[in-house]
């Protein structure tokens, strides 16, 4: 199947088979492979995008579910060179270590601070309750993401 979409800010569109879940036509098909495939059952998050400004596990939506809908990976948070706030609140806060949950984190992270900046701390917990990470323990993830509200117009730390 013909699938037309946007993906990070650009019209894109491939040939897929009617099974090929979003997460594998964004890396096998597009070459983006920032999304990374954990469990491919919905549960730790890696997968992660924003579909229409909603973040949405990839492995379980599929590549035809999303053609002529508007997708951003990590890759297309930041259109040059620079971090982008929420990313260098992760830098500076050390909210990553093995680097494979991180995609799945910033895209959640930041679809919640796009829809809520002023959300506080409990719910930022909950929001990445749904990401799971084996390394970092939460505490440093959610110090970044509660500094990064100040750059989508929140409160900041």
């Amino acid at each position: 199947m013909k699938i037309e979409l946007e993906v990070n800010g650009k019209q894109v569109s491939a040939e897929v088979e009617a099974r090929t879940t979003l997460a594998d036509c964004l890396r096998y098909e597009l070459g983006l492979t920032g999304t990374h495939l954990g469990c491919e059952h919905g549960v730790c998050g890696a997968c992660t995008v924003i579909v229409n400004g909603a973040a949405v596990r990839s492995c379980l939506m599929l590549a035809v579910q999303a053609d002529g809908e508007k997708v951003t990976t990590v890759e297309g948070l930041s259109n040059d060179a620079a971090l982008t706030p929420l990313q260098a609140s992760f830098r500076k806060h050390h909210a990553l270590q093995c680097g494979f949950c991180t995609p799945g984190m910033v895209t959640t992270a930041h679809a919640l601070l796009t829809h809520e900046p002023n959300c506080d701390e409990e719910r930022i917990r909950d929001v990445l309750s749904g990401n799971l990470c084996r390394c970092t323990g939460y505490i440093s993830i959610v110090e970044a993401v509660l500094e990064a509200r100040a750059a989508y117009g929140g409160e900041g730390q």
